[in-house]
Formats: C-alpha cells, structure tokens, sequence
C-alpha cells in the first residue's frame, strides 16, 4: 500500500483513472477477478473506473467483487441499466469517502452520462474532490459536457484541491478537451511519458483518458501501464499520477 504521507501543508497520493470495459478483456473474457490483479498492481490509494456493472437481479456486480479483492472503499454512480444491472462508474478508495454524489451530463437522446463525486478525506481536517467522468462519443455532445462539468466543479461552495479525470472519449484535440484545458491544469503526459496513447489497449493509437486538476498540486510522476495482463484485462490502459496535494 503507498503510503498517504503527512507533512505540515500537503499529502502525497497515488491516484489512477481505468475504464474497464465491464471487466471484459481483449481474448472476450470477462474476468473481474483480473481487473483486481491489474488494480492491485497499481498500488493506488484512489482508482476512478468507468464502463463498470453493479448490483442487479443476478448478482452483486463487479463494483463488489473487485473492492472487495482489493479491500478497498468504493462508492458507484450508475448511469442506466444494463441487462438489469447497474451501470456507470465507481471509485475505490484506501482513504476514507466522506461524501459521494452525482451529477447528470446527459445531452438529448444520446446515452445517459453522468459525473461522479467523491470527497476523501486526507488528514489535517481537508478533503480532495475527485470528479470521475465518462464523455460522450458525439462531439456537440462532449462540448456540451465538458461546459456543464466545469459549472458543476467551479461551485464556489465546493472549496479546496480538485481532480477531474476519466475517458473524455476524445480521438483528438478537439471542443471538449480545448474548453476543459483553457479552465484547469491538465496533467501533461507529453511531459512524463514516452509512450502516451491509452486506447486501445494492445496497440493504443489515441490518448483518451486524461487528469486535470484545480488548487494546489504538484505532478511528481505519471505512468501508463502496459503489464502483460492490463494489455489483455481491458480496451484501456491505466493512467497512473503521483500528486502531491496542498492541505494548508
């Protein structure tokens, strides 16, 4: 487990964003119990996933299975139903959830979309605002989200450190990404990585999923992880940041 280190003004975390396309990898398994092994492998203490099934009429759904695989917190934000399950995204947590709500960036007739808020407590009586986003695949869609995302993180009574990442779903820079990184601080991963694209997974050819953040944080490192079994568990890679979070 990475340590949540304490000093006077700030705390250093391990987050990740993962879409895992309902835990079913690119042989067409759908292994949750692998999606765990590749989390376990990241050694977070948050994990944003989106494309996950909950709880429904056949089961308790993978949001279950893997925190409990992992023993880690986790709270869902479903979207729709899918064959009757719950749909959406879900974060998982070594850091205690203190608040967790949602907010709907559906736009006309395209598929339902959602933003999902977790508040974590990270000592010293201060919280990070993590905001875990799935955007839409039409591009009037995805300006229309990337506008109402940003009205929703810049409530004035929603203070202190914010991080916004997902799958923006964005094949290139194009409406959503421009109004998203002229409003936050993106973390750059030209700057960190040689290897950038995301998707899809085995022979990734764009960079979907992205962090962005807003307050006092410092980007220390930022790996994409291509372990022999993320290559296969998902469409996507793990987005990996190191933060260091100010708390003053």
């Amino acid at each position: 487990m990475t340590d949540v280190k304490a000093a006077r003004d700030y705390v250093d975390i391990r987050i990740a964003t993962y879409n895992i396309h309902r835990c079913r990898g690119m042989d067409r398994r759908t292994v949750p119990s692998r999606i765990a092994e590749v989390i376990r492998e990241l050694n977070a203490d948050v994990v944003a996933l989106q494309e996950v099934i909950g709880a429904g009429p056949t089961g308790a759904g993978q949001a279950e299975e893997i925190g409990a695989a992992l023993g880690m917190g986790w709270v869902m934000a479903s979207v729709r139903q899918l064959r009757r399950h719950q749909f959406g995204n879900v974060v998982l947590s070594r850091l205690p959830i203190v608040h967790h709500s949602q907010y709907d960036l559906s736009w006309r007739t395209c598929e339902s979309r959602a933003c999902q808020r977790a508040d974590l407590d990270v000592g010293g009586g201060q919280q990070l605002h993590l905001y875990n986003v799935h955007l839409g695949t039409a591009v009037l869609e995805r300006r229309y989200q990337a506008t109402r995302l940003a009205a929703f993180v810049h409530d004035r009574r929603i203070t202190g450190t914010k991080v916004i990442l997902g799958d923006f779903n964005e094949w290139m820079r194009g409406l959503a990404t421009n109004t998203l990184t002229a409003l936050f601080e993106s973390v750059n991963i030209y700057e960190h990585l040689k290897r950038r694209r995301t998707y899809p997974g085995i022979f990734p050819v764009v960079h979907l999923d992205h962090i962005y953040y807003e307050g006092e944080v410092e980007v220390r490192s930022v790996e994409l992880v291509r372990s022999r079994r993320a290559l296969i568990a998902s469409d996507h890679l793990p987005l990996v940041a190191d933060l260091r979070v100010g708390v003053r």
